[in-house]
């Protein structure tokens, strides 16, 4: 596999993607329709899901491909693939907050090696280069030319206590009393995939999930957080959160920056 090629090809398809996705949301053309599961869905799912698939599926066509919104890909078993999340974070999106999200990433062996997290209505867009080192990008974000970039890296906890981020939607008791067994400086709350990319920048150090979660929407910020020397592991046992698991279901897991003392549940 070409390492810089993966890299490349997700960045731009991300991207693209992301332009799809503001130009539905900048029209405020949102209809939504609900899924079986009763999770929204709009029509900017579906588009950047078709362009991301193809494009994917154009530059590798013999890597198995997994997506949130094409339900027959879920049945591919592999320890090697890519995985999609093509609008993450879909109730930001509808009630027009903005920390929504494209995720992309290619999973080896059961780690996300790679992997790119766009925020168009942020402005803000990282991803892994081909040695998986972490990256933000600056600038306009061009399709084919790539602008300032800045390497990014994972602070060390504070001794006066950690920064705590978490879902603006996902937050309960359980949530809260599990953060209580720490001492806390500050707690932020952010959007979708946006809460690793936090930990990855040093702007948070710790980030717990007591709910449930698919690996499209983890493993892009798991691979940007890996590269800029985090770490995701299991909320249970805390073992690595490993990809390619039966119907696509993490565990409740724990991102974080090293040095922070994980306690159990």
């Amino acid at each position: 596999m070409n390492k810089a090629k993966v890299c490349t090809v997700i960045r731009k398809l991300a991207i693209e993607a992301g332009r799809e996705i503001m130009e539905i949301y900048d029209n405020n053309n949102i209809e939504v329709k609900f899924k079986n599961d009763e999770s929204p869905v709009t029509h900017a799912d579906e588009v950047a899901d078709r362009l991301i698939f193809f494009g994917l599926r154009e530059a590798f066509p013999n890597i198995p491909i997994v997506t949130e919104e094409q339900a027959e890909t879920h049945n591919e078993q592999a320890n090697t693939f890519f995985i999609v999340d093509p609008l993450d974070g879909t109730k930001e999106f509808i009630h027009r907050r903005g920390e929504f999200t494209v995720n992309i990433a290619y999973v080896v062996d059961g780690q996300p090696l790679f992997g790119v997290v766009y925020a168009p209505a942020k402005g803000r867009l990282f991803y892994t280069d081909g040695e998986g080192r972490s990256i933000e990008e600056l600038g306009t974000h061009n399709i084919n030319q790539i602008g300032d970039i800045k390497y990014i890296s994972v602070s060390a906890p504070s001794v006066d206590g950690l920064i705590v981020v978490a879902s603006k939607s996902h937050r309960d008791q359980a949530l809260e009393d599990y953060i209580a067994k720490y001492t806390v400086l500050d707690s932020r709350a952010a959007g979708s995939s946006l809460k690793f990319c936090l930990i990855a920048t040093g702007e948070a150090d710790f980030y717990p999930r007591v709910g449930r979660t698919m690996e499209w929407d983890t493993a892009a910020g798991h691979a940007i957080l890996n590269g800029a020397g985090g770490h995701v592991v299991r909320f249970d046992n805390h073992e690595p959160l490993i990809y390619g698991k039966p119907l696509f279901e993490n565990p409740f897991f724990i991102a974080s920056v090293p040095g922070v003392n994980l306690q159990k549940a």
